[in-house]
């Protein structure tokens, strides 16, 4: 048993010295694990793309978002880093990933990001928020990269023997719960569907865009489970009876939609020839953060550290407010989002599995040696 508990802890010091050295502008190694990393998603792995969208109400441009981050606020909705900078980082990228919207050209070769805020599985999800760029249209911006990419590496097959060996990380469906199935005053869906059958049709719908990636070139790909979105300072200001109860029904939604998205790795991998896709369970990671916070440091776990109102989680922060002074104790920064502290933990659990549940069948520091 302790034994046990010290190589854990060996490892996760291994990890804490690799982000500390990404941290003092040196390089995780000498050379990335792999030639380039894409991200597709919502705001958790959003850093800059919608900041261009003139017609959107989810952009996080501005303080107090990014008071922890080194440039500052960027347009990711987190007071520092996002998961997916963290797992760049263990990669051995000496940069984060840039955002799709400023990027062309040879930097596309490293590996682009095109997740978007308010974003959803369904075309309709988050449209209360306005502009969004969809998962299916984050594909068809992947679709164009590696047109680029053939022209930039002189031919469709040396284009695809590089895009096999990069890493490619999908997180998407939050917002198809959060900013539609369950906000009946702007959508139907829930009135239409059981939480089992709108899960069918994400999933749907999710393997359809996951085919054409497949088609263009994703080989190694992590598919980033539901957290437990019925534990967020939204939910719980909405929903819950005691401001610290999450809302099962929520969760027990995300845990449907998990069951169902699982398989899917099964099934690329036996069927789809050279398909290395693996499942990250996010869900299992929020478990351990929210029944042994003070294991993680954190000390509040239902109230986000920026915000208005019950459980700073009615609206999210506003332009200059004063957030909490103890970040790192949050686990949530505001209505939505973990802080970077949180983004750190989930990013280190992808990258390196810490227990059997955290992913299937590889983490992502497996999957890239595949």
């Amino acid at each position: 048993m302790e034994s046990g508990k010290a190589i854990q802890a060996l490892m996760g010091l291994a990890v804490v010295l690799v982000l500390s050295a990404g941290n003092c502008g040196v390089e995780a190694q000498a050379q990335p694990q792999v030639p380039c990393f894409f991200i597709l998603g919502d705001s958790l792995l959003d850093n800059g793309n919608n900041n261009g969208l003139a017609a959107s109400l989810a952009k996080a441009n501005y303080r107090p978002y990014g008071i922890d981050f080194s440039a500052g606020p960027t347009g990711r909705f987190s007071n520092g880093k996002t998961a997916g900078d963290v797992i760049s980082q263990l990669l051995g990228f000496s940069n984060y990933i840039p955002p799709y919207a400023t990027t062309r050209g040879n930097a596309l070769l490293k590996g682009v990001n095109y997740a978007s805020a308010a974003a959803g599985i369904r075309e309709e999800t988050g449209r209360q928020l306005g502009g969004r760029i969809t998962f299916s249209r984050q594909v068809q911006n992947y679709q164009s990269t590696v047109s680029q990419l053939v022209s930039i590496l002189g031919g469709n097959s040396t284009a695809a023997d590089y895009l096999s060996k990069c890493i490619f990380v999908v997180g998407m469906g939050s917002n198809d719960y959060l900013n539609n199935y369950y906000m009946p005053q702007f959508y139907t869906s829930s009135q239409q569907y059981s939480p089992e059958q709108w899960a069918d049709i994400l999933i749907q719908q999710y393997v359809q865009q996951l085919r054409i990636m497949y088609n263009n070139g994703a080989r190694k790909v992590a598919l980033i489970g539901l957290g437990q979105i019925g534990c967020s300072p939204s939910e719980l200001a909405r929903n819950s009876s005691d401001d610290s109860t999450c809302v099962q029904k929520v969760n027990d939604a995300c845990q449907i939609f998990n069951n169902k998205l699982k398989p899917v790795v099964d099934d690329f991998n036996k069927n789809y020839a050279n398909a290395k896709f693996t499942y990250i369970n996010t869900y299992n990671i929020f478990q351990d953060l929210l029944t042994k916070p003070s294991s993680f440091g954190f000390r509040v776990i239902n109230s986000g550290c920026c915000g208005v109102g019950r459980n700073n989680g009615q609206i999210t922060c506003l332009p200059l407010q004063n957030p909490c002074p103890n970040r790192k104790e949050y686990l949530f920064w505001d209505a939505f989002h973990p802080t970077e502290a949180a983004n750190t933990v989930v990013g280190q659990r992808s990258y390196m599995a810490q227990s059997s549940a955290d992913a299937y069948p590889s983490d992502i520091r497996r999957l890239a040696t595949l």
